[in-house]
């Protein structure tokens, strides 16, 4: 079964980032010419995706706002003879087909997944989280997980090899490789301490996930945080269907921190050809 639609978990209140996002999503803030949310919608389109679901909270308002029309904006660009930003404002706003579920508490990754049921259910589907980044040009992260779904069918995520002082800040994953960077899924545990890690690899934000999540969504107890830990679901999946996981080929941006976010920033600058040469001039003068 193709992956048609994708869930955006985007409800979060975007805590290290205060006071900036206490009235603007998290999702919004720039990466160099576009907000954080566009990279990974464009990613979801670019794999197949054709309906794109927004898990969203009260705050969040603006994600709405920038995929809608501006007539305003519009009208004014066009008087004014700029049209290549006319155009790219029209472009914006029929990027895809968006619908919006507002999580009305903020329980976890596993709850905000379950608040896409309604749309989501009796088809496999896929989960970006945008926080993550992905550059690759060629074949997007996500559509490399659709490959192996429907390759292998079952549910796939995208697993990355982290160095030890990070085991702790993931849900971390061990399994049988059965393919080059393909390994059948056997054990998962959310934010283990070091000792406890069944592996190095790291499970981000990428999956396409079994409509029989939800049901394990329902009956689970909450996990690590006092929330609904999505992995803790997936755990359970893989004892009656393959959960497969994938070493991504691509490169991550963690724009879920500050000091990730400007990193991301000052890379793909540098990587742009109209913003390198003022960007090295700003570096050479501090």
């Amino acid at each position: 079964m193709t992956v048609k639609k994708c869930l955006f978990p985007v409800a979060g209140l975007g805590t290290r980032f205060l006071p900036v996002t206490k009235e603007i999503a998290k999702e919004m803030l720039p990466l160099v010419n576009r907000p954080i949310i566009s990279y990974g919608v464009e990613e979801a389109l670019a794999s197949g995706c054709e309906d794109i679901v927004m898990i969203t909270g009260r705050a969040k308002r603006s994600i709405e706002n920038y995929f809608d029309r501006s007539f305003e904006l519009e009208d004014m660009l066009r008087k004014r003879g700029k049209l290549e930003l006319y155009y790219k404002m029209i472009r914006i706003s029929e990027m895809a087909e968006i619908m919006y579920i507002r999580q009305r508490e903020p329980l976890g990754l596993g709850h905000a997944v379950l608040c896409g049921e309604p749309v989501c259910k009796g088809e496999y589907f896929g989960v970006i989280l945008p926080d993550d980044v992905f550059i690759n040009d060629d074949d997007p992260v996500l559509s490399q997980l659709i490959k192996v779904h429907e390759r292998l069918g079952g549910s796939v995520i995208a697993l990355e090899h982290v160095e030890d002082r990070d085991v702790s800040r993931y849900g971390i994953a061990s399994g049988e490789e059965i393919e080059p960077g393909v390994f059948r899924i056997n054990d998962m545990v959310e934010k283990p301490k070091l000792a406890d890690a069944p592996s190095r690899y790291a499970i981000m934000g990428r999956y396409v996930l079994s409509p029989e999540i939800f049901p394990l969504l329902h009956n689970q107890q909450t996990g690590a945080g006092g929330e609904y830990q999505l992995t803790d679901a997936i755990r359970e999946l893989a004892k009656s269907e393959p959960v497969w996981g994938v070493a991504y080929r691509g490169r991550r941006f963690d724009c879920g921190t500050q000091k990730g976010w400007l990193s991301a920033n000052i890379q793909l600058a540098l990587e742009d050809d109209e913003l390198r040469d003022m960007v090295l001039d700003i570096l050479k003068k501090d």
